[in-house]
C-alpha cells in the first residue's frame, strides 16, 4: 500500500465519495477477519479500514492530498503527542475499523452479522471488544518523579484525567481499562496504553531512583565549610557542606530521591566573578608557604 490510501481501496484520487464509500463496503464484506479466516485478507482489511477512516472526512482527505498529513493522519513532518497511532500500525484518530460511527456502514455489518433487528432467521449478535487507544503522553519532570494529574485529549473529542503515579520513568507504559473505543454488541471497551516521556528537568537529573543535583558552592565555602540550602523534588533543604570540599565530590541526601532512593549532590566550586587585589594577594602569600600540585597522583600506600 505504501501509504496511499486509494490505492488500499482499488481507488483513483478523484473517486467520488460515494465510490470511496461503496469500495470499503467490497472489501468489508470479502476480507472481514470474522468472514474470511486468511490473515491476508485481515491485513486487507485493517487497510482498507484505516484508509476509509481518512478519506471519508473531507477536511483529512484534503490535508491529505495536499501533503499536509500522511495515511496516519500525522502531520508533516512533526508528529502530535496526544493522537499517536491508535493501534500498532493503526489510525491515529481511532476510530475502530471506520464502521462504527458511520449508520450506513453500520448496516453493512447488521447484513454480515445478523444484528439488524435482533437475531432472526438463525442470525446472531455481532459483539466486538472495543479499539485499544495508544497515545504518547510528555510529562514535566517533578510530576513522574512525585506523582500527579495530568488530562489527555480523546479521539473522539472531549479529555480525560490521568493519574501519573510516582517515579514513573521515561518509556514506561500506563494501562488505563476500559477506556479505549467503545466495543460493538456485548463487546466490553478497549483500553488506552500510555507511553510516557519525561520532559528534562534544568536541575535535576534521574539515576535509577536516585536524583541527582549539581550544586554550585563558593570558594570561601568550599574552604571553610557551612550550611547550604539544597533543592530537592520536595523542597530545598540544608546540608552541610564540609571543609576543604572540591568540586565533583558526591554528598548524599538519604531517602529524597524517588520511591525511597536517596539524593546525590555533586559540589562544583563557582569563583568570585571578580578576583580583586585583595584576594590575589592573599593566594600570593598562602601559595608561597602552602603551595601544593593538585595533579600529583597519590603515592602508592601513602
Amino acid at each position: 500500500m505504501s501509504g496511499d490510501p486509494y490505492a488500499a481501496l482499488g481507488l483513483a484520487r478523484t473517486a467520488s465519495e460515494a465510490e470511496i464509500k461503496a469500495a470499503y463496503r467490497k472489501i468489508a464484506k470479502a476480507d472481514h477477519p470474522d468472514l474470511n479466516p486468511d490473515p491476508a485478507a485481515a491485513e486487507r482489511f485493517k487497510a482498507a479500514a484505516r484508509a476509509y477512516d481518512l478519506l471519508k472526512d473531507p477536511e483529512q482527505r484534503r490535508r491529505f492530498d495536499a501533503g499536509e498529513i500522511d495515511m496516519q493522519g500525522q502531520e508533516r513532518p512533526q508528529r502530535r503527542s496526544y493522537r499517536e497511532q491508535a493501534e500498532a500500525a493503526g489510525h491515529p484518530y481511532a476510530r475502530g475499523y471506520g464502521f462504527e460511527s458511520d449508520p450506513d456502514l453500520s448496516d453493512v455489518f447488521a447484513d454480515l452479522f445478523g444484528r439488524r433487528g435482533g437475531p432472526q432467521g438463525g442470525g446472531h449478535d455481532f459483539h466486538m471488544r472495543g479499539q485499544d487507544y495508544r497515545f504518547g503522553l510528555e510529562v514535566d519532570f517533578l510530576t513522574a518523579a512525585r506523582g500527579g494529574k495530568t488530562r489527555i485529549s480523546l479521539p473522539e473529542g472531549g479529555d480525560l484525567e490521568v493519574a501519573i503515579p510516582r517515579g514513573v520513568r521515561d518509556g514506561q507504559t500506563i494501562r488505563l481499562r476500559g477506556k479505549g473505543g467503545a466495543g460493538m454488541g456485548q463487546g466490553g471497551a478497549g483500553d488506552a496504553y500510555l507511553t510516557v516521556s519525561v520532559a528534562p528537568h534544568p536541575d535535576f537529573r534521574r539515576e535509577g531512583d536516585d536524583i541527582l543535583v549539581v550544586l554550585p558552592i563558593g570558594l570561601d565555602e568550599a574552604v571553610l565549610g557551612g550550611k547550604v540550602a539544597v533543592p530537592t523534588i520536595d523542597g530545598p533543604v540544608n546540608m552541610t557542606i564540609p571543609k576543604g570540599a572540591s568540586s565533583g565530590r558526591r554528598l548524599r541526601l538519604r531517602g529524597r530521591g524517588i520511591n525511597g532512593g536517596d539524593q546525590q549532590v555533586e559540589l562544583r566550586i563557582v569563583m568570585p566573578p571578580k578576583v580583586d587585589d585583595e584576594l590575589a594577594a592573599f593566594f600570593e602569600e598562602w601559595r608561597g608557604r602552602h603551595g601544593y600540585d593538585p595533579r600529583a597522583r597519590p603515592k602508592a600506600g601513602g
